[in-house]
């Protein structure tokens, strides 16, 4: 396979190894550093300063996250030289902070400030320039992992059309889709191949990795014999909504069977895994409360000084929430107070004429959701989940989107899965695209994954990715 599995979540190879290189380099800027700092003494660092090496490997794991943080793991990222070198940038101050503070409170951590300055220094560059080597050597060559679909009628053809992009096609390399049997081909001419009498043997001879079943109709003339041969050669099968999953962290909900939920292993729930989640939720909600309070204050004062001592600083709505159960939401108000005059659920839409000044910036930068954290508090919500909606929304998308109400197994979050591959949602196709990767994050969650979730939600404030 082209990704690893870690704690559910599906983690593409490639970044893996980037991972991987970036720990290299980061341990290797310490030992430079060190090897710089202490320049010119009688012993050479080599038999002296092994101490060195746990302290490096805590510098290199505590700035991967912050990488993270700066979309440089996302297959949807920029490859660019300049926002590269912004990124890694953002990433080292990012990391120079938190390793600030971890240095407070585990002093034998600690580096020296002469040895931080330079490995933080010898560290960037050695990032950009692996980035850079990344970016030529792997996403500007054809990826390694072969993929053969069977099956090129509309299936074939929806699925291509909905990974069209260049960062999915660089996740795996499409090899072509060989038509089923009495099947109208909905793919171009250029990607319909003939594998001959024997589907085994063209798989062997162009080194198949892959071989994904999307016919439209599998009830007839279904090749099992020929799809056990290639399996038994060494060769992975997988449905067309398996590989979906794997390479985009969605869920097609056009091809969704109810089978596949109720025999999936996915989608199950976890007693002592909620129990953990809940902690982590109050502990984590109840220190960002504590330190976004003087943040809050200030977004309170810029509402007041704008609209006046009689206008409603916070801003409450229902929502459905776990098990479909209402609660009432509360952020700070972003919108007039007439924003909805005639009692009429209304989408929000782009450069909304209905927003603030103060309510364009908060929004922009999500400060607008920091009041939720009493939602957090009081187990109304999670820190990381699908996002809340209103009911008059909700009872309209479960009659237009099927499984829409699987989103309703978890508590809803403030951050989310959708929320970082998707941008703000504003209509019932926006509704259906976030669902896709709502329905991901329900089957295969976890707490690794919520952790992936928060810290790359930092990409998503910094940069103002998807706010309106």
């Amino acid at each position: 396979m082209n990704t690893l599995r870690i704690f559910n979540h599906h983690v593409h190879l490639k970044f893996v190894m980037l991972g991987l290189a970036h720990v290299a380099v980061l341990v290797g800027s310490v030992y430079l550093a060190a090897q710089i700092r202490f320049l010119g003494y009688a012993v050479p660092l080599n038999s002296d300063y092994s101490f060195v090496f746990p302290k490096a490997l805590f510098f290199a794991f505590a700035i991967l996250p912050c990488l993270s943080a700066m979309g440089i793991y996302r297959p949807q990222r920029q490859d660019r030289h300049i926002p590269v070198l912004i990124r890694v940038i953002a990433a080292m101050v990012l990391a120079t902070i938190t390793l600030v503070i971890f240095f407070y409170v585990f002093p034998d951590l600690y580096l020296g400030r002469g040895i931080l300055f330079l490995s933080l220094l010898l560290g960037a560059a050695g990032l950009v320039l692996v980035q850079m080597l990344f970016y030529m050597a792997v996403d500007q060559k054809p990826a390694p992992w072969r993929v053969l679909f069977y099956g090129a009628g509309k299936n074939a053809a929806e699925t291509l059309a909905y990974m069209r992009r260049r960062s999915d096609h660089s996740l795996f390399q499409l090899i072509g889709c060989v038509s089923a049997p009495g099947e109208e081909p909905g793919v171009g001419q250029h990607l319909l191949i003939d594998p001959g009498p024997s589907l085994a043997d063209y798989a062997r001879r162009h080194r198949i990795d892959e071989i994904v079943v999307t016919m439209d109709d599998r009830r007839d003339r279904f090749p099992a014999d020929e799809l056990i041969d290639c399996r038994i050669s060494g060769i992975s099968i997988s449905d067309t909504l398996t590989f979906y999953e794997r390479q985009t962290g969605k869920v097609k909900t056009e091809l969704l069977q109810p089978s596949w939920i109720i025999f999936s292993s996915g989608f199950r729930q976890n007693v002592i895994q909620d129990i953990i989640k809940r902690v982590i939720d109050f502990v984590a909600a109840l220190l960002l409360t504590i330190v976004a309070l003087p943040l809050m204050l200030i977004t309170a004062a810029l509402i007041i000084a704008e609209d006046g001592f009689g206008k409603p600083v916070l801003f409450s709505q229902k929502r459905v929430g776990l098990r479909g159960a209402h609660y009432w939401i509360y952020k700070f108000r972003s919108m007039r107070t007439d924003a909805e005059v005639a009692g009429k659920a209304q989408w929000a839409i782009e450069n909304d004429p209905r927003v603030t000044r103060v309510g364009f910036y908060i929004r922009k930068y999500r400060l607008d959701e920091l009041p939720q954290l009493w939602n957090v508090l009081r187990g109304d919500m999670s820190l990381v989940g699908p996002r809340p909606e209103r009911p008059e929304f909700v009872e309209q998308l479960i009659k237009n989107l099927p499984y829409y109400r699987v989103r309703e197994c978890v508590r809803p979050g403030i951050t989310g899965w959708a929320q970082l591959g998707y941008p703000y949602g504003a209509s019932e196709d926006d509704a259906n695209g976030k669902l896709q990767l709502d329905l991901y994050y329900v089957k295969n969650r976890s707490v690794f994954l919520d952790m992936l979730i928060l810290i790359n939600t930092v990409e998503v404030v910094l940069f103002r990715k998807g706010g309106r």
